[in-house]
């Protein structure tokens, strides 16, 4: 519906501010505020400290947090790669396998993340591949996880494509892989790095599959703040999810960074 009258736009803005500092802002809010909070039995906290803030960035909780940041890394590496190759791949292939191969990847996302996960534990706890008990099922389960979206996002960009500038590079003597990467690729890597940033977003606070196949050797800080608000502990949980927000901003805003600047040269 599109709406012309002035006022019925700043209604409509009104609400959507409410509901969005109802839903989003809020609940943000409030993790920020219990992150210091030393006891809370009023409208406000009563006490301030930064004891779970300390707590929160010192032994195993650093260490869940190192196991995130690789996990993610890794994870949204090997989804965009194959998500992008395939969204490049399947554009010059038949209808029935493209349809085929856009179903495919986009079946992880169609079902709950614990069934992904208890299907890859399933699926790799005995030989002749045994990855039950390693760190690698968990970058294996958020990798499928994310694919879906890597795949999506890239997708769209192949659409938005001018198939003539490869002819065009073609007819110039260009082979097909110097077409692919320094004509396709570089009209692609606003689309990649997009991906990327949300496959870093998203493997941060994964939760349904990992705790699913996690190891103790291996465990990311969703868990650990999983963990902590199960037992009652709150106020670390918060000041763990504070952490965390903070991490995965930093993360997805240094990718978008350096896709700028690889855009750039």
């Amino acid at each position: 519906m599109i709406v012309f009258s002035a006022r019925a736009k700043t209604v409509l803005w009104t609400v959507f501010g409410l509901v969005f500092a109802l839903l989003v802002v809020l609940p943000l809010a409030v993790i920020a505020v219990a992150a210091f909070a030393g006891s809370w039995n009023g409208v406000l906290p009563s006490a301030l400290t930064l004891d779970h803030v300390r707590d929160a960035l010192a032994g195993d909780n650093l260490s869940s947090l190192r196991v995130s940041v690789e996990t993610a890394v890794i994870a949204s590496v090997l989804a965009v790669a194959v998500g992008a190759w395939a969204a490049i791949a399947v554009r010059s292939a038949p209808r029935p396998v493209a349809r085929t191969v856009d179903v495919l990847f986009h079946l992880p996302v169609s079902v709950p993340s614990v069934v992904v996960g208890l299907g890859l534990l399933i699926a790799f706890s005995k030989p002749p591949l045994l990855l039950n008990g390693t760190g690698a099922l968990v970058v294996l389960a958020q990798a499928i996880l994310v694919l879906s979206f890597s795949y999506s996002t890239v997708s769209a960009a192949v659409l938005r494509l001018d198939p003539q500038q490869e002819r065009v590079a073609s007819s110039l003597g260009a082979s097909r892989a110097r077409v692919l990467l320094r004509v396709v690729l570089p009209a692609l890597l606003p689309a990649i790095g997009a991906a990327a940033g949300l496959a870093v977003a998203l493997c941060m606070g994964e939760l349904g599959a990992t705790i699913m196949v996690y190891p103790a050797s291996w465990r990311t800080l969703p868990v650990s703040i999983f963990t902590a608000s199960d037992r009652g502990d709150l106020y670390f949980a918060a000041a763990s999810a504070l952490l965390l927000i903070a991490v995965t901003f930093v993360a997805v805003a240094v990718t978008g960074v350096l896709t700028r600047r690889r855009r750039a040269r």
